[in-house]
């Protein structure tokens, strides 16, 4: 990018091109917390235990070479929004950091970091950028609000731990305002149907959230609906009193100001507060259904005036000052409820205001825009606001988040780019800027995935320049959230068509969205991407995106979470041309082509749309409540319906056979082989569904899948690597018993000892089927934890977890206590049952999704290598 940095790092004979650095951080910063001034003390604790650790002092796993002591100095001299800081070399660098609001000096240490990134960087050409740091920073916020807003209402509801990750990433970053965007996600007392099923956030909640991000510095403010986007709540038969139409409340009825009102208090009371925002955008239709019976047919500018006078008053008598989003004031009044009405240059509803009462003068209009990317549209609808008499309306950018499963974040720098130059120039200026990221359609996307525009916005928003040097984004994103940001920016490639040439739309592509859905047979995209090469494109992006989320790497922590678009792009370079490439065989008769395709695509498709599955599930468990995850796995549960479907029907066409028939020979099949069926848990399932009978020796017989096969069709030889099976009691009689085995397995090089992995579910007698089940065998585990030669194929199938990954996977046995063997397992290795799991996940984060996908889905306990985990880290 063009222009110049929005702070200035004077690093003597820095040279800006080499940027490789070794995986350890070259520096630690010592934060004086004690000394600190009190009313910073419980904030900094906050983020120095539980953010980015690896760069502090106090939390490294491993003592960087050099170390900065970082002290705070809290002074009226510095203006507020205004911090300076200082290096002062000697033994030990000190780094004074002098601020008036406390944000103000969260900001700095997120600046600081990036100094000692920066610094880093320097010291492949220049060694004593470390050892003597010489520089100052110093910045100006440019608004006096910089707020960022959530959605909690499509689906996902963060959970307590994920919004306090956003705050500490928020407070490095300069925010001063959280809003939880919760139409109907928050406990109102009385009211069990408000948020029925939802996982909205209790009063208790809604507190801690607000203690956490006060001790930052960051205002928490409701954001609630009053007016539209009421759905999920008048859906109710216990609230059709209050139904306008659908998705908007009567306007007028007393009944419908007295429920208001508990929602206004139910919201703001746990907060510190006096500001809410109450909505009422994209009212469509309001006054058009029971009004209308009610009350006959009124102009609807002049229905949403007297509305929002209404709700006024409620806020007013709370002490509460109140913002909306500004659409429908523009949509009623060219009586047009597109997003073109809004945008429209030429519609000014000053006149239609005129003939009605007007709005409150207290009432901040909040402009939305997410899709121009040239500052003068957005300074003439600013204009506009202020001719309605609201002479400092806020400003609203986007995150794009929404219809999609990750942030397009090119398009969102483009985007926020315009709207931040109009909002902070004149004679547009605004005082408040808003970073929105909502969550429609389902709420598919990691909302983590919008830190990189979270930090570009927060960046753009101390500086009064237009652009932002991006080589100082480079080493504030590694700094401050722990990734690397062209990996970042490299995950938007899933929906970025291969199309250099392509002039920007006003709405990014949402092309892996449509791609993932889309029916695999009837495949009503493939005429959009005909002739691009999709396949080529969504395989490099999953190679560099799984390499990057799966190697070990201390820098860059955050870079796990790039699995999540690592494997939609897996799954999208199997399932793009698919229909195309079957068609052609088909129209040409060639079955045994077909039946290639089938094998070489298809399958290999369902095992990757099932892993994508699975680590979207551990993902959402992790970030998010549990309610609206049903959503997603519908259309999961469908996709993989439709891909088993297609399979079969394609196999039994190429093998001339009727499917009624292919079922067979596939249950005869995976009887005989190794299954990945989770009837095989203990207790789901009286019968393992799928056997594996072994002689008397104790050795696997009959025919078994090759080790890479996944499907009942396959008859292969027995793998070599695969262990042989002895019973837990010898008094049963092996030929009258049968196995259950998990699979994957881990699979040994025969230059180790004889190990692993036996059965996941129990012995189970053929002749007394009703009986209990016996207990499983036990395991032989490696002698050594090398894993150099040994190969792990989770139950996931990602083989990256074994061998040079950081960590080493293994299913095991549920083992009742008398038989629990963990006196003979190898030093550091320990069994972990699923009471164990919550304790290890505490104490190493990072693996939290790759521990419950294989966890849940190997339904066995799992053994854990502790001498193979890296350095934790705590960043979302």
């Amino acid at each position: 990018m063009d222009g110049g940095s929005p702070m200035q790092i004077s690093t003597p004979n820095e040279d800006p091109v080499p940027r490789v650095l070794q995986d350890a951080i070259g520096v630690n910063l010592a934060v004086d917390v004690d000394g600190a001034p009190e009313h910073l003390q419980q904030g900094l604790q906050q983020i120095i235990g539980s953010h980015n650790v690896a760069y502090f002092a106090q939390t490294s796993s491993a003592q960087a070479e050099h170390v900065w002591s970082v002290q705070f100095e809290h002074t009226e001299d510095v203006a507020s929004g205004t911090f300076d800081v200082r290096s002062v070399t000697g033994q030990v660098p000190q780094i004074t950091v002098r601020y008036n609001r406390t944000i103000d000096a969260f900001r700095a240490l997120g600046q600081v970091l990036t100094a000692a990134r920066a610094a880093e960087v320097a010291a492949l050409t220049n060694p004593s950028a470390l050892q003597t740091p010489d520089f100052t920073i110093s910045e100006s916020a440019q608004f006096e609000t910089l707020a960022l807003m959530i959605d909690c209402s499509r689906n996902g509801v963060l959970n307590v731990n994920s919004v306090r990750a956003m705050l500490r990433n928020m407070a490095l970053m300069g925010y001063t305002m959280l809003q939880l965007y919760t139409e109907d996600t928050y406990k109102v007392e009385g009211e069990p149907f408000f948020g029925y099923l939802r996982g909205g956030y209790t009063h208790d909640e809604l507190r801690a959230i607000d203690d956490y991000a006060f001790a930052m510095g960051i205002e928490v403010v409701a954001c609630i609906q009053t007016l539209g986007h009421l759905g999920q709540m008048l859906q109710w038969p216990r609230y059709a009193g209050l139904r306008d139409t659908n998705e908007v409340i009567l306007s007028r009825a007393p009944e419908t100001y007295a429920f208001l009102e508990k929602l206004i208090k139910a919201a703001s009371a746990p907060l510190r507060s006096k500001r809410i925002h109450i909505g009422m955008d994209e009212a469509y239709g309001v006054g058009e259904g029971r009004f209308r019976g009610l009350y006959g047919q009124v102009e609807g500018t002049a229905i949403f005036v007297e509305h929002l006078g209404r709700v006024h008053a409620i806020c007013a008598q709370l002490g509460l000052r109140a913002m909306i989003w500004s659409d429908m004031l523009f949509c009623l009044a060219a009586k047009n409820n597109a997003l073109y009405a809004y945008y429209d240059q030429s519609n000014n509803p000053a006149e239609a205001l005129s003939r009605v009462e007007g709005i409150p003068r207290d009432i901040d209009l909040v402009f939305w825009d997410y899709y121009h990317t040239q500052p003068e549209i957005y300074a003439r609808k600013i204009q506009q606001h202020k001719d309605l008499g609201c002479n400092s309306p806020w400003m609203a950018g986007g995150a794009w988040t929404w219809s999609r499963l990750w942030c397009h974040v090119p398009f969102s720098f483009e985007s926020n780019r315009a709207s931040l130059i109009a909002a902070k120039s004149q004679p547009g200026r605004v005082a408040s800027f808003m970073l929105t990221i909502w969550g429609d359609e389902g709420n598919e996307c990691d909302f983590f995935s919008a830190l990189p525009v979270m930090l570009y916005v927060a960046n753009h928003a101390h500086t009064d320049k237009s652009e932002i040097d991006a080589v100082f984004m480079e080493n504030a994103f590694a700094a401050v959230c722990g990734g690397s940001l062209g990996d970042w920016m490299a995950a938007s490639g899933v929906d970025e068509l291969p199309q250099p040439n392509e002039a920007r739309a006003q709405m990014p592509s949402n092309m892996s969205k449509w791609l993932l859905w889309e029916d695999p047979m009837l495949s009503f995209m493939s005429p959009q991407y005909a002739g691009l090469a999709l396949d080529e494109h969504y395989a490099g992006t999953a190679s560099r995106l799984l390499d990057c989320a799966l190697a070990p790497n201390t820098r860059y922590p955050l870079n796990r979470l790039l699995r999540m678009p690592g494997l939609l792009a897996r799954v999208l370079s199997l399932k793009c041309n698919l229909r195309d490439r079957l068609a052609r065989p088909y129209k040409a008769g060639d079955r045994t082509a077909l039946l290639q395709v089938a094998e070489t695509r298809l399958r290999p498709l369902i095992e990757a749309q099932r892993e994508l599955w699975l680590y979207h599930r551990a993902r959402w468990m992790r970030i998010y409540k549990p309610f609206g995850w049903e959503t997603l796995e519908l259309r999961y549960g469908g996709l993989a319906a439709r891909l088993h479907t297609m399979y079969d029907r394609i196999v039994a066409y190429a093998l001339c056979l009727p499917c009624s028939a292919l079922r067979k020979s596939r249950a005869v099949g995976v009887a005989a082989g190794v299954s990945r069926h989770p009837a095989l848990l203990p207790g789901r399932s009286r019968l393992p569904s799928l056997t594996v009978p072994f002689d008397s020796a104790g050795d696997v017989s009959g025919p078994s899948m090759s080790a890479d096969a996944g499907s009942g069709l396959s008859m292969g030889e027995v793998p070599a690597w695969l262990p042989s099976i002895t019973s837990a009691d010898s008094s049963d009689d092996p030929a009258a018993m049968s196995m259950g085995l998990g699979w994957p397995v881990t699979a040994c090089t025969s230059s180790l000892p004889a190990c692993t992995i036996p059965a996941c579910g129990p012995l189970q007698s053929h002749a007394d089927t009703s009986a209990p089940a016996p207990l499983p065998v036990l395991t032989a585990l490696p002698a050594t934890s090398d894993t150099d030669n040994v190969t792990t194929i989770n139950a996931l199938g990602v083989r990256e977890l074994g061998g040079e990954g950081d960590f080493w996977l293994q299913p095991a046995p549920l083992l009742p206590p008398e038989l629990d063997p963990q006196d003979s397992f190898p030093r550091d290795i320990g069994c972990l049952g699923e009471e164990d799991m919550g304790t290890v996940i505490d104490s190493i984060p990072e693996l939290e999704e790759d521990l419950l996908c294989i966890y849940e889905n190997s339904y066995t306990s799992l053994l854990l290598d502790y001498g193979r985990v890296t350095a934790p880290s705590r960043l979302g």
